[in-house]
This record gives structure tokens, C-alpha cells and sequence, in this order.
């Protein structure tokens, strides 16, 4: 049975997209940690980040700094925190969070009724500063 992720990435549930390529995607969290919180998968459904092929780990990571970077650009975050954890979901995936501070990385914190109007601007500033920064983001 094909993990949410994949089903997000075959387009059988909506999601707001911010990168797609062919390796990858990335997409808002519908239960966000913070305002722009995203996340980073690959397309290959691999429960353990260890597990995936060292390029694709590699490749995930980049995609993750061009978020974190377009975040802190967007959002003005003190920093921008990566978690792997992978409990949530048996699909490899990174957190990429603009955070404050460490209580932002608790996931008993996660807005489980998120402004669907803000999750739209959020996805949209975060797509513009992307094209900003010059990269491709497929789809």
C-alpha cells in the first residue's frame, strides 16, 4: 500500500507544491510546526533516510538548503531546523522548519487546523522566492 507521500506525489491527494524534480519534491505540511514548515521527499518510497541511495540522500539535502534558504528570506526566522525522524510516516522525509526556538521542533505543537488562506500565501511567497533565487521548480 503506497505511503500519503506517494500518494502526494502521484497527485491523488492535493497538496501545495514547491519543488518537483525527478528525484524529489517538496510541499507545505498541512499540520505545520511553524508558518512555512516543509517538507522535502524523495520520490523513491524508502522508509529509512540511511537506506536511500547516497545521491538521492545528497540530492534531498540540496533541495532542503533551497527551502531553508527561500524561508529564511520569507519568513525571517532565527534559523531554519532539518529533522528526520520518520516515525510519522514509513517515507523518507526532512522537516525544514523556520523556528525561533528548539519548542518549535515538538510535534505535540503542530497546528492540526492551520489558516488555509495563510498556508496559500505562505506556499506562494515561498514558490516566488524560489524563481527569486533562480531555481527550476518542475511540475
Amino acid at each position: 500500500m503506497p505511503t500519503i507521500f506517494t500518494r502526494i506525489i502521484e497527485g491523488e491527494i492535493p497538496s501545495r507544491m514547491l519543488w518537483e524534480d525527478d528525484i524529489c519534491v517538496a510541499f507545505l505540511d498541512v499540520r505545520p510546526l511553524a508558518p512555512g514548515h516543509s517538507l522535502v521527499v524523495p520520490r523513491v518510497e524508502i522508509d529509512q533516510w540511511t537506506d536511500l541511495p547516497v545521491e538521492h540522500a545528497a540530492h534531498v539535502m540540496t533541495v532542503a538548503h533551497a527551502i531553508g534558504r527561500a524561508q529564511k528570506t520569507v519568513f525571517r526566522p532565527a534559523r531554519v531546523g532539518l529533522m528526520i525522524a520518520g516515525f510519522e510516516v514509513p517515507h523518507t522525509h526532512v522537516h525544514a522548519v523556520p523556528m525561533d526556538s528548539m519548542r518549535q521542533l515538538d510535534f505535540s505543537n503542530a497546528d492540526n487546523r492551520p489558516d488555509q488562506a495563510a498556508l496559500d500565501e505562505q506556499h506562494q511567497a515561498l514558490r516566488t522566492q524560489l524563481l527569486a533565487d533562480g531555481h527550476h521548480l518542475g511540475g
